[in-house]
């Protein structure tokens, strides 16, 4: 009987467990579901004889050492600055490991002896990273085998609620790490590529340089711009292409009223506030504004962001309750961002029973036979409930997919990896269609950037 180890009881570990266990009878596996809180893994292995539970500290090297000795193949589902312990006790006791989480350069380093050992050390195969990865290199792979030269790509993912669940003004709710959120886009300029033209967006212009995307059946959606897209140049193999940009994608609206945190310094995250354990929303937001001893916070929030009354603008802010004088932050040093995150979660934080949605958007430009194409593949999966989430599903599916292949022996390229490979995505990409995460592509004229081209 083989043994598989996931080590973390965390939002996608629910649905990963679900789908083992629905395997291991044919594929005659045990798991081992490992966490801190022993309760937390327990209610996702309930009931099942070929399944259990256990507590470990992952700070406790002996038991970690000693369970991961046990296992066949490691599943790592802990935050990922975590991941690298575990792999390093992998490489050194000859067993492979998935993580849905972005290859560190620690990670990397684990590439020369992962190979020398024959063993897969599988990386971003979650969502984004993952299914962004795959579904990407699948329609790539597939242009230049034609013989087509790639001149465009573009990739977009957003966290979203679900459109029945969509009820404020906003159009946002937390699907995921509300930290992610609110520090998005800090650390440096977001770098991309237009029409061989290095971009750069500074952070404090990000949430005001967005672009429109329509998805059918769902509407409207606005997209700014991740990072560093240039990084994907050399991993997709499109070292000479024209335009390369990858996005997140937001509700139209969202980021113009976003961009109000941002250019008042709320989402700052270098810095803590004095007295913030005890500091009122009302009082934080107050700190970021003149001193005047008559006008209102109210109105001079409106004066410094130049918003009329009337505005939609203001009745967002408004919906926040952010000037309420009786509501604390409650955290001991806390960031601006740590603060404004706290303030959010009052309104932002999924509902019981509330829905989620994942909505990814490629537009793939190439040239063949002398005539400029464009695809466009959309992916729109909807959550069905408090576990079964729209990402818990883009997440904890692909893992195990991979998981399952890798200790069958199917994917037969050892190293430190993520899932660009045809072994890697067909099959996955295939089976995912069985869970309604599916794209549809579409055939449409190439537009570029250029206007004299079109």
């Amino acid at each position: 009987m083989r043994h598989i180890l996931i080590i973390g009881a965390g939002k996608s570990t629910g649905v990963l467990v679900d789908y083992l266990l629905k395997k291991e009878e044919k594929e005659q596996f045990h798991i081992t579901l490992a966490d801190k809180s022993v309760e937390a893994a327990q209610a996702l292995v309930d009931g099942n004889d070929n399944a259990k539970a256990m507590e470990l500290d992952i700070f406790n090297a002996k038991a970690r050492t000693q369970i991961i000795k046990t296992a066949d193949i490691i599943i790592s589902m802990l935050p990922a600055r975590f991941h690298i312990e575990v792999a390093r006790d992998c490489v050194k006791l000859g067993k492979s490991m998935v993580t849905a989480s972005y290859v560190s350069p620690e990670m990397q380093e684990l590439d020369g002896p992962a190979k020398e050992k024959k063993l897969v050390l599988m990386n971003e195969i979650g969502v984004d990273p993952g299914i962004d990865h795959m579904s990407a290199k699948q329609v790539i792979d597939r242009i230049q085998n034609k013989g087509g030269k790639m001149i465009l790509f573009e990739s977009f993912t957003g966290g979203l609620v679900a459109p029945e669940d969509d009820n404020n003004l906003w159009n946002y709710k937390f699907t995921w790490n509300p930290r992610n959120v609110v520090v998005a886009g800090q650390g440096g300029a977001a770098k991309f590529i237009q029409e061989n033209k290095y971009k750069y967006i500074p952070y404090h212009r990000l949430f005001r340089r967005t672009e429109f995307l329509d998805v059918d059946g769902y509407g409207r959606f606005e997209a700014y711009a991740n990072r560093n897209s240039l990084q994907y140049r050399e991993i997709y193999g499109l070292d000479d292409i024209a335009t390369l940009y990858r996005g997140t994608m937001r509700r139209v609206g969202y980021s113009k009223a976003w961009n109000m945190f941002v250019q008042l310094g709320m989402t700052d995250d270098s810095y803590v506030l004095d007295n913030s354990e005890n500091m009122t929303y009302r009082e934080f937001v107050n700190s970021f504004l003149p001193y005047s001893p008559t006008d209102s916070v109210e109105l001079k929030m409106r004066h410094e962001l130049k918003i009329d009354q009337d505005d939609i603008m203001w009745e967002k802010l408004m919906e926040l309750d952010l000037f309420n004088n009786q509501k604390t932050i409650g955290i001991k040093d806390a960031s601006p961002a740590m603060a404004l995150q706290k303030i959010l979660e009052d309104s932002w934080t999924l509902q019981k029973g509330e829905k989620d949605m994942i909505v990814m958007y490629h537009k793939f430009g190439y040239e063949l036979d002398g005539e400029k194409k464009q695809i466009d593949s959309t992916m729109v999966c909807l959550g069905d409930g408090d576990r079964q989430t729209a990402m818990a599903k883009t997440v904890g599916l692909p893992v195990a997919m991979a998981a399952l292949a890798i200790l069958n022996g199917t994917i037969k390229t050892y190293g430190v990896q993520i899932p660009i490979s045809k072994e890697v995505y067909e099959p996955i990409l295939s089976e995912l269609q069985e869970y309604g995460i599916r794209f549809r592509e579409s055939e449409t004229p190439y537009l570029g950037y250029n206007a004299l081209n079109r």
